[in-house]
Order: C-alpha cells, then structure tokens, then sequence
C-alpha cells in the first residue's frame, strides 16, 4: 500500500470542501482510506509514506478531448487560417503517419499530460491498437474516440473497436465517435446511430467548432449540427460535442435533454481564431460541462491549468462581466465532469473504492500563496509547476519533475526520427 499524509485533501466528492489534516490509502489500484489523519495501533505495510508536508492531494485531472499523436505538428504550422493550416500543412504530413509513428508519438503527449496533473485522455485518432498498446506500456489511461468519416475507416471497423478495445485492459476503453458533420456523410451518421441503438452507447464528435461549420450545415440540411444529430438517433444515449463554439439555445436544450456534454477547448479554439463558447450560459441551462486541450498541433499545449483559466476568464470578456463563470464549476468540469463525460466514472474523485489517479499540488510554489482559496487559486493562478506528483491507477508515473516508469529520452529520439521522416 501507498500512504500519503499530512496534507490537504480535496476529495471533489460532493463539494469543494477540504479536509486540513488529512490522509490517503492506495491499496494496489483503488483508494482504501480517505479521511483525517489516522493514528495506527497495529502494524500495516506500506510500499511507500508519502508526507504531503501540507500540500493538497486532489483527483487528477482528465483532458476530455486530444488527439494526441499530432505531437508531430506542434509548432510545425502555426500563424496560419484554419483552413490553411488544416489542408495544406497538417492532412499531408499525417497521410505520411505509420501504426508505429502513432505508438512513438503519442508517448510524448502522455508524459506532457502527466507533468500537468492529468491521469486519462479522451483520444481521437487513427490506430488504435498502437494507441492501446502505448497506454498500457506507459501506464498512462485512455479513452479512445471513434474518428470515422468520409475518408477515413468505416462504421463497421468502428463497431469492431468498440467491442476490442472494451476488452483490452483495465487502462484502456473505447467510444463511439465520429470527425464531424461536416467530413461525414449523413449514411454513415445514420449506420452510426444504429450501432448506438444497437450497444445503448453515447456517440461523441466535433461539434459547431466554426461559425462556417455550422452556417453550412445550417444550409445544407436546415438544421445546426446539434439538431441534424438529435434528429438523427445520435444522442439518444447521451455523448458529447467537442467544441461546441457556435451553438444557440435550441442546442443547449438538446445538449440538456439528453445529457450531452459541452466538452469546452478554450486554448485551441483562441489559437485557430474559432471563438468563444458560451460556457455561463452552458451553466446556467444546467449542461454538463468537461476540459480537453485539443491536439498538441492546435493548441500547442496540453496543459489543464491554461484550460482551466482561459475557460474562466474569457466568459468575463464575453459577458463582459467581472463575475461571470465561477471557477470552481470550471475546476469541477476538468476533473469530475470530464471524467464522468469519459465514463471514467470509478475515477472520478477521491473516496473509498475509487481507482487511484491523484495528483499532489505543490502550495509552497508563490503563485499558490497565500493560500486564501486553494481551489480559486489552482484556477487563475495555478500552473504546471505546481505538480508534483501524478498517480495513474495506483502507480506513480511523475514526482518531482522526474518520470520514474518511463525512458523519457528515449521517447524523444524516437518522436524526433518520426517527425523528421514526415516532415522532411
């Protein structure tokens, strides 16, 4: 077992409470004990005694949303229109891309994503066995997204993953996607709804990310996206729209009804010049909401804490108020509510029974004190630094800027003999 003491607990299990002097069990991949400090009578046999020293222990962060092998387009194209960029720098190169380049690639995102408190991704990509097998040998938790469209795979294959990657390893799992409407054909979304029906599954997907995205969809079938997907069958089992930039109120009562996430990507939408979600509005229909980066060549980060503050901060510009948009609701949406959005419901917060992904945040760093509110201070003053520590599953894959599982520069060369290859 793993012990840590001493510390802050934030269990986000029912509020934003924290337990001043508090203590953590992980018995092999779940947490055994949470609560205040425990004066032990009889001998127990801890791996390791992590003492908090004070700092905070909190669930872990989840990106619920990334493509991340496109490690390879990081700063390869940047300062250029969607369309350019999309069309005329990243589809060549990523024609170019090998089962293998994906397993190499991905690794570098996994290690990014540890360095910021986040234990699990929500992936859509291509390959999803080397995906799989690179989550499993880094220890790293995914969720794989189906990411079928009018080029690329078919609703069959999607059924195929579906049924292998649900049954792969405790680490990995799998959801039915698509691109989006407007890569994809209105048979395959309807093959795809029935595979829904079919598994009783949520179906997730880009989603009004541009305003020209949805003003064509708006006159190609007389509908938003959202209304195309809600006539269709595609959220009778829930889901999620990556995105969700340009939507009105007709959609958020569709997102409302049945329970279909916003999945908000503030720093690449800013980046790509796609806009503002309306994430006050979102929060007050009672939508519910989860934090992704984007990939690695939109955004360039895959840091929470800029999500986190961009999401917060921009709805003051938006709504052109200085109060709008609580922050523990944002902080809420990158760790519960992206869980939850995931279906990484046994992961969610920290209590008994719960799998072990947790993150330790340093509140000696300046930027964390004083410390009159943790959790406001994680959201507008917070950053990579303060991690700590990052357990995924019951292991510790990133303490004190160290990977102790992972040949880090190893993982590099590799990337970098990928990229040159495709980009040369």
């Amino acid at each position: 077992m793993i012990r840590f003491f001493n510390g802050r607990i934030l269990t986000l299990k029912n509020s934003f409470d924290i337990i001043e002097n508090g203590e953590v069990w992980i018995d092999g991949n779940k947490i055994a004990y949470v609560g205040e400090i425990k004066k032990i009578t009889h001998k127990l046999s801890f791996e390791r005694e992590i003492d908090l020293k004070g700092n905070l222990l909190m669930p872990s962060f989840k990106n619920a949303h990334t493509h991340s092998a496109m490690t390879f387009g990081r700063s390869f194209s940047d300062d250029l229109p969607l369309q350019e960029w999309l069309y005329n720098k990243i589809f060549p190169v990523e024609d170019l891309l090998t089962g293998d380049d994906i397993y190499k690639l991905s690794k570098i995102a996994f290690a990014e994503y540890l360095t910021s408190g986040i234990s699990a991704c929500f992936d859509m990509y291509y390959f999803p066995e080397n995906m799989a097998r690179a989550s499993v040998d880094t220890g790293f938790r995914t969720v794989m997204c189906g990411a079928v469209n009018d080029f690329k795979e078919s609703v069959p294959l999607l059924e195929e993953y579906y049924k292998t990657y649900n049954n792969y390893n405790e680490l990995v799992s799998y959801k039915l996607g698509f691109h989006a409407e407007y890569t994809t054909s209105r048979k395959i979304m309807e093959n795809i709804a029935r595979i829904a029906e079919k598994y009783k599954a949520p179906v997730f997907m880009h989603s009004s990310e541009t305003m020209s995205e949805t003003q064509e969809c708006i006159h190609k079938y007389n509908k938003t996206p959202t209304e195309l997907f809600e006539k269709l069958g595609l959220f009778n089992y829930g889901g999620g729209a990556f995105h969700s930039v340009w939507v009105c109120d007709k959609d958020l009562d569709i997102y409302k009804r049945h329970g279909v996430y916003a999945v908000i990507n503030s720093g690449s939408n800013c980046k790509l010049a796609s806009g503002v979600s309306p994430v006050e509005k979102m929060i007050k229909k009672g939508v519910k909401l989860a934090l992704g980066t984007d990939g690695p060549s939109s955004n360039n980060a895959l840091d929470m804490f800029r999500e986190m503050y961009l999401t917060c901060v921009l709805q003051k510009i938006k709504n052109k108020d200085a109060a709008s948009t609580d922050a523990n609701e944002i902080l809420k949406a990158a760790t519960v509510g992206s869980a939850k959005c995931m279906g990484l419901d046994d992961c969610d917060c920290i209590d008994v029974g719960k799998k072990a992904d947790l993150t330790v945040i340093d509140l000696n760093k300046p930027s964390m004190r004083p410390i009159h509110n943790i959790t406001k201070n994680l959201v507008y003053s917070g950053s990579k630094d303060c991690v700590k520590l990052t357990m995924v599953n019951g292991k510790i894959l990133y303490e004190n800027g160290d990977f102790p599982t992972l040949d880090i520069e190893k993982i590099y060369s590799e990337a970098d003999e990928v990229v040159k290859r495709i980009t040369e």
